[in-house]
């Protein structure tokens, strides 16, 4: 990928543009005990602006909001260029039961405070953080519209919540004519591809662009394992970096590159953290890495996962639903005991 260049993407249905490649911004800040602090974390900033990069995200909670403060410094001079996005759910107060939850209460405390900290008067995107399964989904999207109506948020997204209640709430808003989620995060990589199993299919039904959190695998996919970390993996995921490894190798390039790759070529879009300038550089060179079909059969061979129920069930008898298949059914239900 040359310098400057990054592609551009819709946000689904809210029609706003946005780099491929979303820069995460949890690693902003040192409160948690990692991360970095400001010098470096406005190197990361400039970074992946110089590549082209427009969306950022953070969260009200993220390095207990440092994060969203530090972001608020680098966007000033440049904020309708760039596309903002913070998440609200997850408590920031122990002491305060309603520090957290998508209700109307925890929401205005929410965005209150982010405007403030991100020193703007809007959001571009307010993701949900995580599903809250004290407050009715009718609940949340009607608090949301109302900020939507209001113009404090332009979008609005979803993360960490099963598709049932993803498909349930965007039904709902369709309609009463509230605002729908326009965009789906997922924890994806290499060594978690469950949300294959409900989540992928669901938002490619509802047309939903869903970016990979942690396409790293909180960097056991990036780092360069001693033999005593290796020992510490599961032997699936001991495969997997050793997969990843060699196919870096033979590329001539990093395991977080081809990690990353892998994720793209699934479809996805990536939302990327990086604690170092450099971590980040190496990390926009995935979006030129070319994986052949070899490499990706064995990647996905190391990787792959059962579909479990039902999807083990409808694959083995998917004959039974072909046209051509329909009027030997019941003989077939009759040899399985109509299981």
């Amino acid at each position: 990928m040359p310098d400057g260049i990054m592609g551009q993407r819709v946000l689904g249905s809210s029609g706003i543009r946005v780099s491929e490649l979303c820069l995460g911004a949890m690693t902003f800040g040192t409160e948690w005990g990692f991360g970095a602090d400001e010098t470096e974390s406005r190197a990361v900033y400039d970074e992946y602006r110089a590549a082209g990069g427009n969306f950022v995200d953070t969260a009200n909670n993220y390095t207990n909001g440092a994060s969203e403060e530090m972001l608020g410094r680098f966007i000033a001079s440049e904020r309708d260029a760039m596309v903002v996005s913070t998440k609200y759910t997850l408590p920031t107060d122990p002491r305060d039961a309603n520090s957290g939850g998508s209700n109307r209460k925890s929401l205005r405390r929410s965005v209150e405070t982010s405007l403030r900290r991100l020193g703007t008067d809007y959001l571009d995107v307010l993701w949900v953080h995580a599903w809250d399964r004290c407050t009715p989904e009718a609940e949340t999207l009607r608090a949301l519209d109302d900020l939507v109506r209001a113009g404090t948020v332009l979008a609005i997204g979803i993360s960490n919540t099963p598709a049932w209640v993803i498909s349930r709430s965007n039904a709902i808003a369709e309609l009463r004519g509230w605002t729908s989620f326009c965009a789906l995060q997922v924890e994806y990589s290499l060594l978690a591809r469950t949300p294959e199993r409900e989540l992928l299919p669901m938002a490619e039904h509802l047309g939903l662009p869903v970016y990979a959190w942690s396409p790293l695998a909180r960097g056991a996919l990036a780092r360069d394992h001693t033999d005593e970390s290796l020992a510490a993996l599961t032997l699936r995921m001991q495969r997997i970096v050793k997969v990843t490894r060699e196919i870096a190798d033979e590329l001539g390039t990093s395991s977080a590159r081809v990690a990353l790759a892998w994720v793209r070529r699934q479809g996805l879009l990536l939302s990327v953290g990086a604690r170092t300038a450099e971590q980040l550089r190496d990390n926009l060179g995935a979006l030129s890495l070319q994986l052949s079909d070899d490499q990706l059969a064995r990647l996905e061979e190391a990787s792959a996962i059962s579909a479990g129920y039902p999807h083990d069930f409808l694959s083995q008898r998917r004959a039974m639903f072909e046209p051509d298949a329909l009027p030997s059914m019941a003989g077939a239900l009759q040899s399985t005991g109509g299981r």
